[in-house]
C-alpha cells in the first residue's frame, strides 16, 4: 500500500487532522495528482506526516504551498507520559520526517499554530519565519464574543443593519461570490491571486463534504455589499476568503457579513480562524472581533545556488 493510500485512510479516522491537510483538500488544490505525503509509523500504527506539494519548473524542484491553502506541515500523534518525554518522541518523529523530504530547490510550509517546535527543521538547515493568525476560542459562548468586539465592529454592524437595512443571506452561487471577490483585487490594481478553476474545484470537494458556506450581504437594491467563503472541521471553522464592493464600502457590510459568519459557525465548530494577515490595515480589522492571535511557522530552505543568488534582489 502507498503512502497516499495509508493517508486516505488515516483521514477518514483522524478528526484532529486540519482541514488543509486532509486528503479531499489537496486532491482539489494540487493539480496533475502532484502531492504525495511522508509517513512515519511503527507497527502498523501512524505518527507523524508530513503531506507535501512538490512541482518542478525550470529542471528544479519545488516543495510549495498549494492555492488558498492556510497551512500544511507536520501532524505528530499525542502521546503520553513525562514531558520530557513527549518532546523527545516529538523530535524523533519529525526527524524521520525530515530525513523523507525529497530532493528539491526550494522548500516552503506554513505550520499549523498547534506545531510550536521547529528545532528539528532548524537543525536540518530549514530557516523559520513567524507569521501570525486570529482565531475566536470558544464560539458557543455569543456573548462574551459580542462583547469582546472593538466598539467600531459592533458599531459598523448596527449601522449596516438599522441605517443601510442590510441582510445577510446564503442564496447565491460561487460564481456571484467570485464577481464580487475579485473587486477587492481589481480595487488594489492586481488580479485574481488564484484561477477560478482551483476555486470550483475547492467548492465541490467542499460541498461533496458539506463543510462550506458563502454568506453575501446586500440591500433592499439587491446590491451585494460583501461577502464571506468559510471552510469548516468540527474542531475550527476559516475564514477561506472574502470581498467586497468598493463602491459600497462605508456600509459596515463587512463587519456585518463577518458577525453573521462567526454566528453560524458557533453551529458547526469550536473555534473560528479568520487566518490572519500580516497586512496592518486587515490585522487591525480581524484583531478588532477580539480574537486571540496565534503565531505560527513558515519554514523554507533553499538549495539552490541559482535561488538564493535570485533571493538576494526579488524573494520568493
Amino acid at each position: 500500500m502507498s503512502n497516499k493510500e495509508k493517508y486516505r485512510r488515516f483521514c477518514e479516522n483522524n478528526v484532529d487532522v486540519p482541514i488543509f491537510s486532509l486528503d479531499w483538500w489537496l486532491d482539489a488544490v494540487s493539480q496533475n495528482d502532484n502531492w504525495d505525503v511522508l509517513i512515519v509509523e511503527k507497527n502498523g500504527l501512524i505518527l507523524g506526516t508530513l503531506p507535501y506539494l512538490i512541482r518542478k519548473k525550470y529542471g528544479m524542484t519545488f516543495i510549495i504551498m498549494p492555492p488558498l491553502t492556510q497551512t500544511l506541515g507536520p501532524w505528530i500523534r499525542p502521546s503520553s507520559g513525562k514531558y520530557v518525554d513527549q518532546e523527545s518522541d516529538q523530535i524523533k518523529i519529525m526527524k524521520e520526517l525530515i530525513e523523507q523530504i525529497p530532493e528539491h530547490s526550494y522548500f516552503h510550509q506554513n505550520f499549523h499554530y498547534s506545531i510550536t517546535n521547529h528545532l528539528p527543521f532548524y537543525w536540518g538547515g530549514f530557516e523559520q519565519t513567524t507569521r501570525y493568525t486570529y482565531v475566536l476560542d470558544n464560539l458557543k459562548d455569543l456573548d462574551t464574543i459580542w462583547n469582546g468586539m472593538r466598539s467600531n465592529i459592533t458599531g459598523d454592524i448596527n449601522k449596516a443593519q438599522r441605517r443601510f437595512k442590510l441582510e445577510v443571506k446564503s442564496d447565491l452561487t460561487i460564481d456571484d461570490f467570485l464577481k464580487i471577490n475579485e473587486l477587492t483585487f481589481t480595487r488594489q490594481g492586481k488580479s485574481l491571486p488564484y484561477s477560478r478553476d482551483i476555486v470550483h474545484r475547492i467548492d465541490e470537494a467542499c460541498q461533496k463534504h458539506n463543510c462550506c458556506k458563502i454568506f453575501f450581504a446586500y440591500d433592499s437594491e439587491a446590491r451585494i455589499h460583501s461577502a464571506a467563503y468559510i471552510i469548516w472541521t468540527s474542531n475550527t471553522a476559516y475564514y477561506l476568503m472574502g470581498g467586497s464592493n468598493p463602491e459600497l464600502r462605508n456600509s459596515g457590510a463587512n463587519s456585518l457579513c463577518l458577525w453573521e459568519v462567526i454566528k453560524f459557525a458557533s453551529t458547526v465548530a469550536n473555534n473560528f480562524d479568520f487566518e490572519g494577515s500580516m497586512i496592518e490595515p486587515v490585522e487591525r480589522f480581524f484583531r478588532a472581533f477580539g480574537a486571540r492571535r496565534m503565531p505560527y511557522f513558515q519554514i523554507t530552505k533553499t538549495n539552490s545556488a541559482l535561488l538564493r543568488f535570485a533571493q538576494h534582489f526579488r524573494p520568493i
